[in-house]
């Protein structure tokens, strides 16, 4: 994808050729895109029925001005030809279901695992057009969620010191005196400390710089339950990162687990709903602890040829170089 177009540019500069009208020349008469099988509707979906394997991830990307795609693609295929299995416009499962039914039933059941965000309608997609695949729930879509839940907890904070630091304010105007933010040790002012507190609780403690350490425990001496929050996160990564089987990492999360519903924090309700609703196929994980990386690092290959382009002007041609 990125390798066609670069390198006619490439070609072109080296030649004194303008890239837009080699690009042209490329795309009508040196390429095979006016015989594609598929022109007449790539804008709403394109099959590589051949690219089917038996490890899939499925997600959503944008392409052009917002618009929603659905992604199939196969694990082996590595990110070059033979990767995509699919893209169909759109993330609506009667659509997407309808493009997958396309190849015939016999290959769809030849499908053991499908990674996946917590999308309920992905899910929905995975179990009706591979019903012999395992759905496994993304590891880092998970630990995603329960550090948003902490971000919140830690927003929640930060308005309770700008309030604060308003009411100071007003007394000292009240009283006719300068006004003198607290600061603390390490200089930060109650709305700064818990601004930048927001980089070092998405980090592990062994990437900390040592001003994000100081900062850290600053936080922790004065924000005792965004240390809780920040170990518990930390205990969800060894779980993950610990070679367990399916059955001790089913225990080991049940603990973690129990731990959060004592919280009693409301921001928390959602991580816990989720854990309920989605046991099973985020357990699924220490099967074959795959993954959904592979699907995101396609997609990031997707913005980066649309932001050196400036956009997607041509979506037929878009997937092309994936059909082999």
């Amino acid at each position: 994808m990125e390798t066609t177009a670069a390198s006619i540019s490439s070609i072109a500069d080296a030649y004194g050729v303008r890239g837009k009208q080699l690009t042209s020349q490329y795309k009508e008469f040196i390429s095979a895109y006016r015989q594609w099988d598929q022109l007449d509707h790539a804008t709403e979906y394109v099959l590589f029925k051949q690219n089917i394997g038996p490890s899939l991830c499925i997600d959503e990307t944008s392409l052009s001005c917002g618009e929603l795609y659905t992604v199939v693609t196969n694990r082996t295929g590595r990110g070059g030809k033979g990767t995509l299995v699919a893209m169909i416009r759109g993330t609506k499962s009667e659509d997407v279901i309808k493009v997958l039914e396309m190849i015939h039933v016999s290959k769809r059941k030849t499908v053991k695992e499908v990674t996946l965000d917590l999308s309920p309608t992905m899910m929905r997609i995975v179990r009706t057009a591979f019903p012999n695949a395992t759905m496994t729930n993304d590891r880092f879509h998970v630990q995603k969620l329960f550090y948003e839940a902490i971000d919140e907890l830690r927003i929640t904070y930060r308005w309770m010191a700008r309030d604060l630091e308003n009411d100071e304010i007003q007394r000292c105007r009240e009283q006719n005196i300068e006004y003198v933010p607290f600061r603390y040790t390490n200089g930060d002012t109650r709305k700064q400390l818990l601004a930048r507190a927001k980089h070092v609780l998405v980090k592990h403690f062994s990437k900390w710089t040592e001003s994000q350490r100081i900062r850290a425990e600053i936080i922790f001496e004065h924000y005792p339950e965004l240390k809780s929050v920040y170990d518990l996160a930390i205990e969800l990564t060894n779980v993950y990162n610990k070679h367990y089987d399916k059955d001790v990492a089913r225990g080991k999360l049940a603990l973690w687990y129990n731990k959060i519903e004592k919280l009693g924090y409301g921001c928390f309700r959602t991580v816990t709903n989720t854990m309920q609703n989605y046991y099973e196929t985020i357990l699924n994980y220490f099967v074959n602890r795959e993954t959904n990386a592979f699907a995101e690092s396609f997609n990031a290959k997707i913005k980066a040829f649309r932001a050196q382009f400036k956009g997607v002007g041509d979506i037929h041609s878009l997937f092309l170089d994936y059909a082999n």
